[in-house]
């Protein structure tokens, strides 16, 4: 799992909550007659508790003034410098969360997002296992959100991912199941039925 530094923490992880509750909000009015009535629209927020949602939009005051790339930035997480604020555990605990929300447990659902592989088919081109997450890059280029913002997607019919900057609507089976994987874990697992382009 990627090094979580604070500039990372301040960076990627609050706004992201705040992009999908802007973003994503709007999803229905996208998606016109695709939409399909057997699916359950939800967004990325919705798979998080209320408390840990409320924690990660309101980050301890002590992150505003730890400056991007200082020395404070890189080795608070560490442990190896003493940040009296540093005690926050709500919000630390929320940075890291597995929690579910249960009613979404055996849930025919639909939601967006980005897709990072973890397994391919026998011909090596077709994903049949991977992660899909709120926002590009993440687990990638940037650290992995909460478990509870990771869903891990099971398809065995496989398809070919023609660029990671694409998104794309997942539709099938939701479960409140934990994996562990080298990259990330993930609080949620989706047996997909259905892969459609993202579209606006």
């Amino acid at each position: 799992m990627a090094h979580r530094c604070w500039y990372c923490l301040k960076r990627y992880i609050v706004p992201f909550a705040l992009i999908l509750m802007s973003v994503y909000s709007v999803q229905g009015q996208a998606e016109g007659v695709q939409k399909s009535e057997s699916y359950l629209d939800i967004e990325w927020t919705d798979l998080m508790p209320k408390d840990d949602l409320d924690a990660i939009l309101n980050p301890p005051e002590y992150l505003d003034d730890i400056v991007d790339g200082s020395v404070e930035d890189q080795l608070s997480e560490l442990g190896q410098l003493s940040l009296p604020e540093a005690d926050d555990s709500r919000y630390q605990q929320a940075l890291v969360s597995s929690r579910v929300v249960e009613e979404f447990d055996g849930k025919a659902i639909r939601l967006p997002g980005f897709i990072v592989p973890l397994a391919f088919g026998s011909s090596q081109q077709e994903v049949t296992r991977f992660f899909l997450v709120p926002y590009f890059g993440a687990c990638i280029h940037v650290p992995p959100p909460p478990p509870n913002q990771i869903i891990y997607a099971e398809f065995d019919k496989g398809f070919k991912l023609e660029s990671l900057y694409d998104p794309f609507f997942l539709s099938g089976v939701l479960s409140t199941t934990m994996v562990e994987h080298e990259t990330a874990t993930a609080a949620y697992v989706i047996k997909v039925e259905k892969i459609e382009p993202y579209s606006e």
